[in-house]
């Protein structure tokens, strides 16, 4: 066999493989694409989910040490002051409490509530205080009124509704007015309509006229 021969017979071989090759390539190739979407879907990174909310704890969810918080009205008084060596927020209720508190209001009649206490609970607004502990609510009257007497109010719980002007207990208080002293196992006071109810077991001692204040 020549020399010329024998290549036209390894071309013709080459050339049938190649023939016999093209069938098959879009099927490779189409393997090839498949196998490279697969890699990719398994190492593109994906967006997470997005959770539900989740509900709110009583679990304090921020701090304050040695505050001092006001609030004021729509005009721009003064309405409250609370101070604290420390306070916690509580989400779910939306209160603070506070170590150590001293809360000091006044009213649109200029007259200053000052309330202390070893622990306070208050709303939002600063409008509620819940008071724990040789809790003390002292009411003076308006530094331009006329001379009256002022109230002070002890015991281990008072409830005070600044906003509403009211204190109230399911505890035994002890009710200062001048010099005139009143002590009972429960309390419910409204400055408003000047309506003083106390319950249970009841004491009190009233100052001569000239004594008082």
């Amino acid at each position: 066999m020549s020399t010329a021969m024998a290549g036209r017979g390894g071309w013709a071989l080459v050339r049938g493989g190649w023939d016999r090759m093209s069938v098959y390539l879009p099927i490779i190739l189409m393997g090839v694409i498949a196998l490279g979407t697969y890699w990719l879907a398994r190492n593109t990174p994906t967006l997470g989910v997005a959770e539900p909310p989740r509900p709110l704890t009583h679990d304090p969810d921020s701090f304050m040490r040695g505050f001092s918080v006001k609030t004021f009205d729509p005009a721009g008084r003064l309405k409250s002051e609370v101070h604290g060596r420390e306070a916690r927020h509580f989400p779910d209720t939306d209160t603070l409490e506070v170590d150590q508190p001293r809360i000091r209001a006044i009213n649109e009649r200029g007259e200053v509530t000052v309330a202390t206490a070893q622990r306070a609970l208050t709303n939002a607004d600063g409008s509620e205080l819940q008071l724990f502990g040789d809790a003390v609510v002292t009411r003076a009257p308006a530094g331009t009124a006329p001379a009256a007497p002022t109230l002070e109010f002890r015991g281990e719980f008072l409830h005070a509704f600044l906003d509403t002007e009211r204190v109230v207990s399911n505890k035994p208080v002890e009710l200062k007015r001048g010099n005139d002293r009143f002590t009972g196992d429960s309390l419910d006071y409204d400055n408003l309509n000047r309506v003083l109810v106390l319950g249970g077991r009841v004491h009190g001692v009233l100052a001569p006229r000239g004594v008082q204040p």
